[in-house]
């Protein structure tokens, strides 16, 4: 179904049962006040709902619901099952852990459960069932939150049981799951299923991303990806029982290797995630971030949390300078966010986050600078009313994200330690974030056919049925562009024979001998055919021209003057093949190419620091103009053409200046647009 809430949900998390009964009220009176409507409570309060195993009390969570209920604000209810209490872990150990190191996790922290446990998988959805009993027909509960950012893996026996039976459904013949994985090498044939073991450090896993069998591995991130979601269902399905319209969601978290999102998407009624940029990470990677959560059911989405000042446990935890939580809130709207949810609303006294920011900070004042700011945001997101829920951001470009690519791609033994799979995705998104190109992060399953480009870098794995549907999107007119250290395996990691890329080498026109990587000291050059050169380092392909014709060519080392850079017709379209790191501006010339090729439009003509986005409903269409950088800077003509600021009611004129995290928000009638 696709959910839509009647406002901007505006609130986060709230912890009202850390603080005395006679706080709740002053802290409800500075929500209002700074136009707070939500806030998401009982995420972790698992302990107190459930005192003992065969006794529960709900009294506390009733008197916070009551009261938030009767000021009307609205009620994201979470489970509490992300922390488990200290008598079950007293009690059955088993519910406890295994890591890669084999040692059994006792009671502590958070994220403790083993997912095949079966006495967790009894009371976690026993609690969410108790829970969507007693509130799930409280109109003001508007959302069910289940567990908390979900993650970490397990290694247990029951964990290995589970896996076998997951490996028989998948592979069905023990000759099969031994080809797949390749086990001839090592002598690491088996016979019974029996015989497999999750990969840890006492099997075949070397440390970290480094394993003796990549298939192996692949399948057990995939195995324990699908496992924690069958928790996530289970507790899902608990909630239906009593509830069965509450949309129901957990906190994601962007670009997490150890979930494929795509797949719980499926199973989520609305995307909800974290966002937590460090001091320097670039606004184009915050941006990334969004439009993978929005790609992820190609829709809006929630920011479940963010902080308001700053986090705890980076290892520099800078203030969010004046203006830049409410800059960083309008990226996130505009890149398709119907809710702005911080963690935290009080901050607490004690505990690991307790110099996490929050709403109302130690000093409890609502003349604290971060207060006011929140108050302005919310002020705001309140004069906006519902007019941007649902509101979608159109994109003729997109880029393939994909989980089995992204674990399969840092298992590989070689060619470089440096080559990161989120990396290089953003390197392809900072080109189109840097022209102001709308685009799409999707999955490698989804429809192509509202597309004109796709953008598939480092596609290493290239799985059953997705060749076809590239030669098709190609042969129609699409444009595609892809990389070196793509097509090169099957969905098991075994090398497609042949030459690189595999299965696109049709597609590309080109064959790839080798590859050559480059120590971070090390460079080389691309001079293209105008005589202009860029930069290139980290890995070079060898490649070598079949039906493609070279539009640059290496300037150093025994290959130089062989094709860096190629195009090959295909059908009525067009593929390009990037066969090293460029440089940003060599990047951003082949890309800009490849758009033009592709008929795909930049928002705006001018080259301006300014991140520009657009988001259209029905009837409307809302164009941001955000300065994320820390100089003002000049607006560009294009932009006084797309209506009135919808925070002064002027019209901008060209030239003025948008101050550091300045805001403008310009509206239009859709058919003026």
């Amino acid at each position: 179904m696709e959910v839509h809430f009647p406002m901007m949900l505006y609130g986060g998390d709230y912890n009202p049962n850390q603080w005395p009964r006679e706080v709740w009220d002053q802290d409800i009176k500075m929500f209002l006040d700074a136009g707070i409507n939500e806030a998401t409570v009982n995420v972790f309060s698992w302990a107190k709902l459930q005192p003992a195993e065969n006794v529960y009390d709900f009294s506390e969570l009733d008197a916070i619901i009551e009261k938030l209920s009767a000021a009307g604000i609205k009620i994201i209810l979470a489970t509490s099952t992300a922390a488990l209490p200290a008598w079950m872990f007293r009690r059955y150990p088993e519910v406890g852990r295994v890591d890669e190191q084999g040692r059994r996790h006792r009671f502590g922290q958070r994220h403790n459960a083993c997912p095949h446990s079966p006495v967790y998988q009894k009371y976690s959805a026993r609690l969410a069932g108790k829970l969507a009993e007693r509130y799930g027909a409280n109109p003001n509960v508007i959302c069910w939150h289940i567990n908390n950012e979900y993650g970490g893996e397990c290694f247990c026996e029951n964990c290995a049981k589970a896996f076998r039976v997951w490996l028989r459904e998948r592979y069905h013949t023990i000759e099969d799951l031994n080809r797949a994985w390749n086990l001839e090498f090592w002598g690491h044939t088996v016979y019974d299923w029996d015989e497999i073991v999750p990969p840890d450090e006492l099997g075949d896993n070397m440390g970290g991303d480094d394993t003796a069998f990549a298939g192996l591995s692949l399948d057990y991130r995939r195995f324990m990806s699908d496992s924690l979601l069958a928790n996530y269902c289970a507790e899902r399905d608990a909630i239906r029982q009593f509830d069965p319209d509450t949309p129901i969601t957990t906190n994601l978290m962007s670009t997490y290797k150890g979930l494929d999102y795509f797949r719980w998407a499926k199973e989520m009624d609305i995307i909800s995630w974290d966002s937590y940029p460090a001091y320097n990470t670039p606004w184009s990677y915050v941006a990334m971030r969004n439009d993978l959560m929005r790609g992820l059911k190609g829709r809006s989405f929630l920011l479940m949390e963010q902080t308001p000042s700053q986090q705890n446990w980076q290892p520099y935890n800078s203030l969010k300078r004046p203006g830049q939580m409410r800059a960083q809130s309008y990226q996130t709207v505009a890149h398709g966010g119907d809710a702005i949810l911080f963690f935290q609303l009080r901050r607490s006294v004690g505990g690991c986050e307790k110099f996490h920011g929050a709403v109302i900070e130690h000093a409890g004042r609502s003349d604290a600078r971060v207060y006011r700011e929140v108050a302005q945001l919310g002020h705001e997101l309140h004069a906006l009313g519902d007019r941007l829920i649902g509101a979608g951001n159109p994109a003729k470009a997109a880029i393939f994200f994909d989980w089995d690519n992204y674990w399969a791609l840092e298992y590989t033994s070689g060619p470089s330690r440096d080559l990161k799979y989120v990396d290089q995705i953003h390197q392809y998104y900072r080109t189109f974030y840097d022209t102001h190109t709308p685009v799409d992060l999707i999955s490698v399953d989804a429809d192509l056919s509202g597309y004109r480009l796709i953008a598939a870098p480092a596609l290493y794995l290239v799985k059953p049925g997705l060749k076809e549907k590239l030669e098709a999107f190609v042969r129609d007119g699409g444009v595609l562009v892809t990389t070196f250290m793509s097509g090169i395996a099957g969905e098991s990691d075994n090398v497609y024979l042949g030459g690189y890329p595999g299965p696109l080498r049709a597609l590309a026109g080109v064959w790839v001998e080798e590859i050559d990587a480059l120590a971070p000291e090390q460079k080389n050059g691309v001079r293209f055919a105008d005589g202009t050169e860029s930069g290139c380092g980290m890995l070079c392909d060898i490649i070598h021209l079949e039906t493609a014709e070279c539009l640059g060519a290496y300037t150093g080392d025994f290959y130089a003057g062989t094709p860096a850079v190629t195009q090959n017709a295909f059908g009525q379209g067009r593929v390009y093949y990037v066969g090293t790191q460029l440089d940003p501006d060599g990047l951003r010339r082949v890309m800009g190419e490849a758009c033009r090729a592709a008929g795909v439009e930049r928002l705006i003509p001018e080259e301006t620091p300014l991140e520009v986005a657009v988001r259209e409903s029905k009837t409307e269409r809302f164009t941001f103009v955000i300065n994320l950088t820390k100089e003002a800077a000049a607006l560009p003509a294009s932009l006084t053409r797309c209506g009135a600021d919808f925070f002064t009611g002027k019209v901008p004129q060209e030239g003025q200046a948008v101050e550091p995290f300045g805001v403008l928000l310009l509206t239009q009638p859709l058919e003026q647009a």
